[in-house]
């Protein structure tokens, strides 16, 4: 009886003595983000940045397709001509809004 359950022990010890199988992990696809700002999104920029409540670098990156320095550039051009204003300035993540009417005549 004592040989039956040491059989038994063994045989299914084997089953979990299988070497695991790794999944492969994804892969993220590479992002083909604009490097050079063509006429047309810079349009988009002048027409549809102005009208985000929250303003950043990564949020232009995502919305627009384009990389960060040029997201970067196209915020502080915004900023220059009053269409957008600094909520919060760090070093690493730069924070904007819309500018508002009544922001604008102050």
């Amino acid at each position: 009886m004592a040989k039956a359950k040491a059989t038994q022990a063994a045989s299914s010890g084997s089953k979990a003595a299988k070497k695991k199988k790794w999944s492969k992990g994804k892969v993220k696809d590479k992002a083909q983000h604009a490097v050079v700002l063509d006429k047309a999104t810079y349009d988009r920029i002048l027409k549809e940045v102005p009208t985000f409540r929250f303003i950043s670098q990564s949020i232009l990156i995502e919305r627009l397709k384009v990389n960060g320095s040029l997201a970067r550039i196209a915020i502080r051009h915004l900023e220059k001509e009053g269409q957008i204003k600094r909520i919060v300035h760090h070093s690493d993540q730069l924070i904007y809004t819309r500018s508002t009417g009544g922001g604008a005549a102050e």
